[in-house]
């Protein structure tokens, strides 16, 4: 094993901490809302305690060499949110996980022209910029959504030999869990969601947690541990069925570049989502064949860390160490990807990704077999006009020219706007004016069925710099859905 000096910087993927059950939709996996827990706030903070300690502190053996540890410098540190489909658990989940890699410093203070010292509320709370990723504009952390290629992908699966053989070895455990799920489907196709109501009704139920007959609870976790890791897995690393981190791989590779770029001050990366990336980026790897206990979805506030690290003399290459916490039962382990049993060369590693990696919102809909074109496109469509409307022609024209230059200047403002964020480059996913996009919108009472080759990272290209198009996904972003289950409210009591 490669002695190593000195830790350049870090990337933390975080789970979102505990919540309030929600439902997916076993076929679009399109879901209802949900909220956080103050449970799930306390494991996300302490997640980031957990991580302040292992690289800001300067006594640590993984110190980030460099970085600021008192007050935050915001040159040093990005955030990247997920604000997809649950709402705004995940969100929740980073503020808090920022909380305590950053807790309030009285230093955070300033001294006006009138000698006057003023410290930030709370004791010097320090406030770090979040960027919110939403799937309407940027595929990056929502990836499988709205993705037909990637609902095929889950038919298949349904109707593969092996996930039929292992829903009849499963029927005696759904038919006994039936008077525990109150109406909800007892399919293996419904796994997931059985897993979840059970999972969080034993969290925040007493009645309920009584009642629970034992092994229930391992049992639905098996199976949706199955159920998942079928759908966010592939047998190549570029499947369909990879997805999820196909486009993490991407903002790993280039927050890695970035790290690794001396003239840029970034050290440290969060990247708050939800379980799914978690599943894809350890088969994609091969985590799996040293770690087999992470098979399946990993618990809340869960966390991987990728490490930048600079090799001693006479070999001064770049390493990557990676390590994995499931949830808050323990620290940080190693795991090692791509058949190692020791650090990763950097390079290596890039090899391996980066053809698997989804770089742009254009590729992302080239994998799903999204149809759609730019709305710019439209503009230059010229349709003939009968004789005798020079009048409506001009008015047309002029309508046109000035409609023309004011989306010229919303685009350029929005460029700009954008210049800071860390994204997928090429077209904007969607304008889409789908109700609800994204997500399964509260029902009535009375309803329940609905209608059924990337760039090298090491060329000079800063993501941060990357300016996006948009363009219309029209209907494509409005699929219709497979028939289901939708419950009447997102917690529930006996």
């Amino acid at each position: 094993m490669v002695a190593l000096s000195k830790v350049l910087g870090v990337i933390i993927l975080a789970r979102n901490g505990d919540r309030y059950s929600y439902y997916q939709n076993p076929f679009t996996y399109e879901a209802s809302n949900t909220e956080t827990t103050a449970l799930g706030e306390a494991e996300s903070h302490s997640v980031g305690a957990l991580v302040r300690n292992t690289y800001l502190n300067s006594q640590s053996p993984s110190y980030i060499e460099g970085v600021r540890s008192d007050l935050v410098d915001n040159s040093e540190v990005k955030v990247r949110v997920k604000a997809g489909v649950e709402g705004s658990v995940v969100f929740d989940s980073a503020i808090a996980f920022l909380q305590g890699l950053y807790p309030p410093n009285p230093n955070n203070k300033i001294v006006l022209a009138n000698e006057t010292t003023i410290v930030a509320p709370l004791g010097g709370y320090q406030y770090v910029p979040v960027e919110t990723v939403e799937p309407g504009n940027d595929r990056s952390l929502e990836s499988w959504t709205d993705c037909p290629n990637f609902q095929k992908r889950i038919k298949e699966f349904y109707s593969s030999a092996d996930f039929k053989a292992k829903a009849q070895d499963a029927q005696p455990f759904f038919k006994s869990v039936k008077d525990y799920v109150f109406g909800r489907p007892t399919s293996l196709e419904n796994a997931w969601n059985i897993f979840d109501f059970v999972n969080t009704q034993l969290i925040h139920n007493k009645t309920y947690a009584y009642r629970l007959p034992p092994t229930f609870i391992e049992q639905a976790r098996h199976w949706a541990n199955y159920h998942e890791a079928g759908i966010f897995s592939d047998k190549e690393i570029n499947g369909i069925g990879n997805i999820a981190g196909r486009t993490l791989l991407h903002t790993i590779l280039s927050s890695l570049e970035l790290i690794s770029f001396n003239g840029n001050p970034l050290q440290f990366m969060l990247i708050e989502t939800t379980y799914q990336p978690f599943i894809s980026f350890i088969h994609q790897t091969g985590i799996l064949a040293g770690r087999p206990d992470l098979f399946g979805i990993p618990d809340y506030a869960s966390a991987i860390a990728i490490e930048l690290r600079r090799g001693s003399p006479p070999d001064v290459r770049d390493f990557l160490r990676i390590k994995f916490r499931n949830g808050t039962s323990y620290g940080f382990e190693d795991v090692h990807v791509f058949g190692h049993h020791a650090d990763i060369p950097l390079t290596e590693f890039i090899y391996r990704a980066e053809n698997a990696a989804i770089t742009s919102n254009r590729q992302w809909k080239q994998v799903c077999g999204v149809s759609g074109s730019s709305h710019f496109q439209t503009l230059g469509l010229q349709v003939p006009l009968p004789e005798g409307t020079n009048f409506f022609a001009c008015f047309g024209a002029i309508f046109a020219v000035f409609g023309t230059l004011f989306i010229i200047m919303k685009s350029v403002k929005k460029v700009r706007a954008e210049r800071r964020s860390l994204r997928l480059r090429g077209e904007e996913v969607s304008q889409v004016g789908c109700a609800n996009y994204g997500t399964i919108s509260r029902p009535r009472p009375e309803m329940r069925m609905a209608k059924g080759a990337s760039k090298h990272v090491s060329e000079p290209f800063n993501v941060l710099d990357a300016a996006a198009e948009s363009f219309d996904m029209g209907d494509q972003m409005c699929p219709d859905m497979e028939i289901e289950y939708i419950p009447e409210q997102p917690r529930w009591f006996i």
